[in-house]
């Protein structure tokens, strides 16, 4: 059936109503309005002089317009074939600079009229800016000079952005890489005019794999014919004055590396076949590196098709793999390679091994470090110090290492082994500075390196720097936050010697707004702190209302928390009962003392959108927002094999601890939540009667539609049948007898929510006579975007809490 842009309802409510409505967009009431309706500040971006302070700006919410222009779907991307950019993006509209010492801000000026702006990058010496314009006809590359303040465009409306960021710079600040459209470029293929010339094929070799349910995929000969067109450009080198020479001819390029050095460029192409069964992120490719006339000096990786991959999170693809430059070498690659075949089945001493490889790649590749799990990422320093991750899935373990990149046979230095969960045992993120390079590395000096941490503790959070000695492993507190009023998030040090640090500082009404700190001011509260912005709170409307955390246990002793609002000027003395909406989305743990652990803090700031329910405080309602709902599976019992009831009683240990504070009637409570928050719901309204409604956004609810794992699960359907059948809300339909509002994007593109799987429950409701309803939100993803779209959605949301909920 096809749809027309109105909204599409199927009916079955609290209150009766017709079985379909064709209803026009509606705006929800005046006090989420003036919430909902608001001027997003701009976004910062500052220079590593910390001299100069970009401003982008962009709309709250895209239009329905936006979400209709012409697109294509193939092998997971999504494309406006006409303007050759992601038809997903979301644009900037105006761009300002200003000194970060203060000023005022001036206007770019020379912007295109109607500026739709996004791939913007600094060039090295920080002179000048680029950016991308997506005009009626294709895309344009546009140069900003910092000193004037004033835009140009440099080249025509060619680029070819269908992969990408379609840009470059040249390590000279005066040339960029581009990627443009061919000349010699075909009219794509129309699957709903051109005869199939045969049938779709696609054949089982025998190889056990476990992919999961991908949206997007290539279906036939005309998508793969389409999908090569549009990924196909040749690069060509553009300079600040216009000026271009082509570089290389037509490929199907993806990524585009200079070497620190900039004399030498490494280019990730696709290759063929392409697949009918997962995405172009596993397709094959060649990486091969050029010097600066586009000549190749070698090929330095082929990676096939990999549609077969072995069980579990911790699988990873068979030959080189996370191949990248070396930060503080002019020009080494560096790549890893799996010991175990890939396959977390195989036992082996070491799983993988990391390897460099220096150019002009003459000479084999030397061994650096072998890692006891799955490499996961690697700080580069000098050419004695270097930090490497490792961790398993299946145990949430991660190792970090000190390792000598010039002594291969030196043995690691473990200096951190933890659970990845444990939140409050994380000693932090390594600092990095900007190396000869203009790559960053780790910041050493006086041979210290530095940590920054989130301070998650269970007293509260207390951001800090660490001084970590190299040779003791030794650590030495440099800075904590001390307050208990607002959050200080630690951004980076930005002069180690000077003792400056960029920080963040936000309270539940105060908006997130940029300082320098000054670690070396003492206690001179006054000197310690400079301003960079001052953007103001555009949520007045909840300046009054009472947020806190609320910390209360499970029956089994597992520790839980969540924000608790309530309205403005709600008398805690009187305690008039008011109705709980509840809004959560369940996390999975090998251990119960990472389970309970907390990051919820009462004085990050209040930022009110359609992801939660806490626009609902301004209509009167208590809302619990961000509900802890752990399900834990310690040893060999894995989390799911005990999901409903863990559900279950993390919602009744939040509306029991609300209820002790005497603010509710817990006759009208509310749940709700978005993609797997949805499936929790309709689990919750089915397995328990604790709610009076509920509302589900997004959710996969016949997990057979799944079969070869969701979210944290790596078992397949056939390994544990039983496991999927009790999870799916779908299976137990016929149990659901409280209201519930289904909502789901009309095209999804998140791996296994289909809009199917909201369409195929609510016919199994209706047919079963559940109280149930049904909105299918024109054009949207996952995600939402249109204001038309997420306004109608919050008066949909508000007219379905009131007939529930209110008196």
């Amino acid at each position: 059936m096809k749809r027309s842009l109105s909204l599409i309802l199927l009916a079955g409510l609290c209150a009766n109503s017709s079985a379909q409505e064709n209803l026009s967009y509606q705006l929800p009431p005046k006090p989420i309005l003036d919430l909902a309706d608001f001027q997003r500040p701009p976004t910062v971006s500052m220079d590593h002089h910390n001299q100069n302070l970009l401003l982008s700006f962009r709309n709250t919410y895209k239009t329905l317009s936006d979400l209709s222009q012409t697109e294509m779907r193939l092998a997971g991307l999504r494309i406006n074939p006409v303007t050759n950019i992601s038809s997903t993006l979301t644009y900037v509209n105006n761009l300002k600079l200003r000194k970060v010492a203060g000023g005022e801000e001036v206007q770019v000026k020379g912007l295109p009229a109607n500026p739709l702006i996004a791939n913007v990058s600094w060039s090295p010496n920080e002179k000048k800016i680029a950016f991308t314009h997506t005009a009626a006809n294709g895309v344009e590359l546009w140069m900003i000079d910092v000193e004037s303040a004033t835009a140009k465009k440099i080249s025509e409306a060619k680029l070819n952005a269908n992969l990408g960021a379609p840009y470059s710079w040249f390590k000279d600040s005066d040339n960029l890489l581009v990627k443009v459209l061919p000349k010699n470029r075909t009219a794509l293929l129309d699957n709903s005019k051109d005869l199939p010339t045969g049938a779709i094929i696609s054949n089982a070799t025998g190889s056990v794999s476990q992919n999961r349910t991908y949206a997007d995929l290539l279906k036939n000969k005309n998508d793969e014919a389409n999908f090569e067109n549009l990924v196909t450009s040749e690069l060509v080198k553009v300079s600040l004055n216009g000026k271009s020479s082509l570089f290389k001819k037509a490929d199907m390029y993806e990524d585009i590396s200079f070497s620190p050095d900039g004399k030498f460029l490494l280019l990730d192409t696709l290759q063929k076949p392409f697949s009918y069964i997962v995405q172009l992120d596993r397709f094959p490719t060649r990486a091969t590196v050029t010097d600066l006339n586009g000549k190749v000096i070698k090929v330095v990786n082929e990676t096939p098709l990999n549609e077969i991959m072995p069980k579990g999170f911790s699988a990873v693809a068979k030959g080189k793999r996370s191949m990248g430059w070396r930060g503080d070498k002019p020009a080494t690659l560096y790549y890893v390679v799996a010991l175990d075949g890939g396959d977390p089945a195989n036992k082996t001493e070491f799983r993988d091994e990391l390897f460099q490889w220096n150019a002009p790649f003459d000479q084999e590749p030397v061994s650096l470090l072998k890692t006891q799990q799955r490499f996961s990422g690697v700080v580069w320093g000098n050419d004695k110090v270097a930090i490497a991750y490792d961790n398993w899935y299946d145990t949430r373990n991660l190792k970090t290492y000190l390792f000598n990149p010039s002594a291969p046979s030196e043995a690691p230095r473990v200096i951190g082994d933890r659970n990845m969960q444990d939140i409050y045992a994380d000693p932090g993120r390594f600092e990095t500075k900007r190396n000869e390079f203009d790559r960053r590395v780790l910041a050493i000096e006086d041979g210290k390196a530095y940590l920054i941490g989130a301070g998650h503790s269970k007293k509260g959070q207390f951001p800090f720097i660490d001084e970590l000695d190299l040779a003791s492993l030794k650590k030495n507190r440099l800075y904590q936050s001390a307050y208990t009023d607002k959050i200080e998030n630690i951004l980076s040090i930005e002069d180690l010697k000077k003792g400056k640090v960029l920080v963040q500082l936000q309270s539940k009404t105060d908006y997130p707004n940029f300082y320098f700190r000054d670690l070396k001011a003492g206690d001179q509260a006054d000197k310690q702190l400079t301003a960079i912005t001052r953007f103001a709170n555009p949520f007045v409307g909840l300046k009054d209302v009472s947020k806190e955390v609320i910390k209360y246990k499970r029956k089994d002793g597992v520790e839980l928390s969540g924000t608790l609002y309530l309205p403005a000027g709600y008398d805690k003395i009187r305690k008039e009962k008011l109705p709980l909406l509840i809004w959560a989305y369940p996390a999975e743990y090998k251990d119960k003392n990472s389970a309970g652990q907390s990051t919820h803090n009462p004085n990050q700031f209040t930022f009110p959108n359609y992801g939660s329910f806490v626009y609902w405080v301004a209509k009167g309602y208590a809302v619990l927002d961000d509900a802890a709902f752990p399900i834990i599976g310690e040893g060999k019992t894995e989390p799911n094999d005990n999901f409903i009831p863990q559900l279950v009683d993390n919602a009744e240990a939040a509306i029991d601890a609300v209820d002790q504070l005497g603010y509710i009637d817990r006759q009208r409570v509310a749940v709700g939540g978005h993609s797997y928050g949805a499936f929790m719901t309709a689990n919750l309204l089915t397995h328990s009667k604790l709610f009076a409604c509920g509302i589900a956004r997004s959710g996969a609810y016949n997990r057979t539609l799944t079969p070869f794992g969701f979210q944290t699960e790596q078992r397949n359907y056939w390994e544990t049948p039983e496991v999927y059948t009790k999870m799916s809300p779908f299976m137990n339909a016929d149990k659901m007898k409280t209201p519930l509002l289904l909502v789901h994007g009309e095209a999804d593109n998140n791996p296994g929510t289909f809009t199917l799987q909201t369409e195929r429950y609510f016919q199994a409701l209706k047919g079963l006579g559940a109280p149930a309803r049904m909105v299918i939100l024109p054009k949207e993803s996952h995600g939402y975007a249109a204001r038309e779209n997420i306004m109608h959605l919050l008066w949909e949301q508000d007219q379905f809490l009131d007939k529930c909920l209110k008196k």
